[in-house]
């Protein structure tokens, strides 16, 4: 009798422990439940290029803000964490690394200049997190941890160089830009395919880089007019980057250069950037981009109708980049929602092949180069700082992470879905390259 009571209270005393353990569990779930998931927003608020990130930081804000809205996602709200890197390439990764080391943030939407995006790359890839980058840039790159949602060079630069051949008939080419890794590769693919694609001399080619936030432009749009004074018709194009963008164009109608002179076409200045600028002597001049706000439909209404609320400024621009961020928060949500969870690894996975709407009446797929498909639109400015949109592919162009004009490139492909689950694969020799984005990346920045 004795053993069978010790047995009863002892069963009475599991029951009771595993009653308490399932509440807690419960509990813990729950609490679990309700814990924000954190966005990570990584975009310069202070220095040369606050100009044109700032603004992605308040569109992050309005997107998070918006799915919350609905619900939030797997039944938990969203959180942004917002840090300043301040237009400074190592406080980009300082900032990178508190981001998914302190703060622990699920997914972090940041950086512009391809410098930046260098040097976070070493961070997210030890870390394991995951960065959606929205603006265009140079392409030579694919790393896992990186989702590129902005255009790559045949998403942009060779379309626009085709427009300014075909459309202009331009045949002396001005290749100007801010000194660093995305014009300076970009130009160098230009280069070959000007020379190597449509026959362009040497002597037709000029190339010029500026430092960040230069702002004395006399000489060397002086030299450009010179150049452009040789019986051939001449273009400047431009990945001239940030709040330098002010004083070049300013300079330009100084001297009088027009759009029927020497036309400039932009990879880097959109609405926002025009805003403030008088764009009156502008007139004419292009720009390259995947999106314009211009666009006429109903998904872009409504994007700019939510922008302009959000702001509390009926005058509120948008532009492309600012799409970009929109289709990829869209793919990131969509994705967590198809893995039912934000583990990096399952998110990762998930994504290859989602579909979401852009804003120019079309359809976003994640590539498994973890590119996107993009139309590509010329803009034309006009005097009250928005684009006419003067061309246009028929279709959305596949993002290419390697260029096919330059010799160490053109047999390379990225592919993250198993077995190749590489960056850089080589098409030939049927193997992968070996070294990862962040060691690429370090040797950009010679480090």
């Amino acid at each position: 009798m004795q053993i069978l009571k010790k047995i009863k209270s002892g069963s009475k005393s599991f029951a009771l422990a595993a009653g308490v353990g399932v509440l807690l569990g419960m509990t813990s779930l729950s609490a679990t439940a309700q814990q924000p998931i954190k966005v990570g927003v990584l975009h310069s608020l202070s220095g040369t290029m606050a100009i044109s990130e700032s603004v992605l930081k308040d569109t992050i804000e309005m997107l998070v803000a918006e799915q919350n809205a609905k619900g939030g996602l797997l039944g938990r709200p969203l959180e942004a964490v917002v840090v300043d890197p301040a237009s400074n390439w190592p406080l980009f990764a300082e900032r990178a690394r508190e981001l998914l080391a302190q703060h622990r943030v699920d997914v972090v939407f940041g950086n512009w200049t391809s410098v930046s995006r260098k040097a976070v790359l070493p961070v997210f890839e030890e870390l394991n997190g995951l960065l959606f980058y929205p603006v265009q840039y140079e392409g030579e790159e694919s790393s896992k941890n990186v989702f590129y949602t902005g255009a790559a060079p045949n998403q942009q630069a060779i379309p626009a160089v085709d427009y300014l051949k075909n459309e202009l008939g331009v045949e002396r080419w001005v290749l100007a830009g801010t000194d660093y890794v995305y014009p300076r590769t970009t130009n160098r693919i230009l280069e070959a395919y000007l020379k190597d694609v449509h026959g362009v001399a040497a002597s037709d080619i000029m190339i010029n880089y500026t430092p960040f936030g230069h702002s004395d432009w006399q000489n060397i749009v002086a030299e450009i007019r010179r150049f452009g004074s040789q019986g051939k018709k001449t273009a400047v194009v431009s990945t001239i980057n940030g709040d330098a963008n002010v004083p070049f164009y300013r300079e330009l109608g100084n001297q009088g250069i027009d759009a029927g002179d020497i036309p400039v076409i932009a990879f880097s200045v959109g609405e926002q950037e025009l805003s403030g600028l008088d764009t009156a002597p502008l007139v004419g001049h292009l720009a390259a981009w995947n999106y314009f706000m211009s666009v006429d439909n109903d998904a872009n209404h409504a994007f700019i109708d939510a922008w302009q609320a959000f702001k509390g400024d009926a005058n509120a621009v948008t532009n492309d980049p600012m799409e970009a961020h929109f289709i990829g928060f869209n793919l990131w949500v969509k994705a967590v929602e198809k893995a039912g969870t934000t583990n990096v690894d399952a998110v990762r996975t998930a994504i290859h092949g989602l579909q979401v709407p852009n804003l120019t009446g079309g359809v976003a797929e994640m590539l498994p180069n973890h590119h996107i498909t993009k139309p590509v639109l010329i803009g034309e400015i006009q005097a009250d700082g928005q684009f006419e949109v003067v061309w246009q592919t028929p279709s959305t162009v596949p993002g290419d992470a390697w260029s096919d004009y330059l010799p160490g490139s053109r047999d390379l492909i990225s592919d993250w879905r198993a077995p190749v689950n590489c960056g850089n694969f080589n098409t030939k020799t049927k193997r992968c390259g070996g070294s990862n984005a962040a060691a690429e990346a370090r040797a950009a920045l010679g480090q």
